[in-house]
């Protein structure tokens, strides 16, 4: 079985930027490191990516920070993440969960059974909400997250989100 892993949105807004918290700084060497233990042609890196009239759009009338605006510093990977991520395949998108994501690892796991780990960010946005289209496009394979590797918008949110998840019968490891 095949193992890949799916680095959520680990962009400089959501660490540091305009919706960046300190769980999000702190998890990055975990994630660094995670990374490191996968070959690079088994890892899919999503980007939250908007335009400049994110603000008119549904998301953004709900949740009015400006951020990930493609092109931006804010839109970019973390450093580090870029560094071990370079010949990864990533998908761009618009909203939490990736529809394109999802399709994609689905052909894939038409070729070969696939075994998914989830890490990233937010838990309790990006995270579950990838996490659950998988889990529904592909009911029989392993789907997990590393709660150590994950950061919700608050403490409680992202333990809320792994509850959420669990209850999904996606692991939480």
């Amino acid at each position: 079985m095949r193992k890949i892993l799916i680095v959520v949105d680990m962009q400089k807004d959501f660490i540091d930027g305009s919706l960046g918290t300190k769980e999000a700084q702190e998890i990055v060497p975990a994630v660094v490191k995670k990374i490191q233990s996968y070959s690079v042609s088994d890892i899919y890196v999503t980007k939250d990516t908007h335009g400049e009239n994110y603000l008119e759009t549904s998301e953004g009338k709900h949740l009015p920070v400006v951020h990930c605006i493609k092109g931006t510093e804010g839109w970019e990977l973390d450093e580090r993440v870029e560094v071990v991520t370079k010949s990864a395949v990533v998908v761009e998108k618009p909203t939490f969960g990736s529809i394109e994501l999802m399709e994609l690892l689905k052909t894939e796991n038409e070729k070969e059974p696939l075994e998914i780990e989830l890490v990233g960010l937010c838990t309790d946005i990006c995270v579950v909400s990838n996490a659950l289209l998988l889990k529904a496009a592909m009911p029989e394979n392993r789907i997990c997250v590393d709660a150590s590797c994950c950061a919700g918008v608050t403490p409680q949110s992202h333990e809320a989100a792994l509850t959420t998840m669990g209850m999904c019968q996606i692991e939480v490891v």
